[in-house]
């Protein structure tokens, strides 16, 4: 009776010592365990990709907020800064914190403020310039409503102080 036995080749009797090779071969299973968990963390992450793919970004993404002050362009002196913080659909969006920091224009500290219903803060602002300046600018932030999608990556309209504006 003929037996096929892969590459060992044909022999005409089963009980030729063909099974006690495999049996004393240390060697066919030396790579095997780091083979099966690097073939498990490829399939896995293949198949997070994929299945992300499916289900779109959605899960991962948030809305960048946008900051609007109003006036954008100040002078010198104490005034008050309406800012309207929006999503990138223009709608209002409340709970969110507005912070003003100087930036080439100085304040003094931090003007904070919390938008209401209708998205938006009301602050007040003493900006200063220094000697010789004819213009600066104050840096808007946000920060998000907590347990929101909100975030606030990327830089915000920045209001403009400008020495000689009525």
């Amino acid at each position: 009776m003929t037996c096929l036995l892969g590459y060992y080749g044909y022999f005409d009797s089963p009980h030729f010592d063909t099974f006690d090779r495999f049996h004393s071969d240390n060697r066919a299973i030396e790579g095997l365990p780091i083979r099966l968990v690097i073939a498990l963390v490829v399939g896995v992450a293949s198949l997070g990709v994929m299945m992300n793919m499916l289900s779109g970004l959605n899960g991962l993404t948030v809305t960048e907020l946008d900051a609007q002050p109003e006036p954008d362009v100040i002078g010198p002196d104490q005034q008050s800064v309406e800012i309207a913080v929006v999503d990138p659909d223009g709608a209002p969006v409340s709970d969110a914190t507005v912070v003003v920091k100087s930036d080439t224009a100085t304040i003094d500290g931090v003007a904070t403020g919390t938008t209401g219903d209708d998205g938006t803060a009301k602050l007040s602002l003493d900006p200063e310039l220094g000697p010789n300046q004819q213009e600066g600018s104050l840096e808007v932030t946000i920060k998000p409503p907590a347990g929101s999608d909100y975030a606030d990556d990327r830089e915000n309209t920045a209001i403009l102080v400008l020495d000689d504006y009525d």
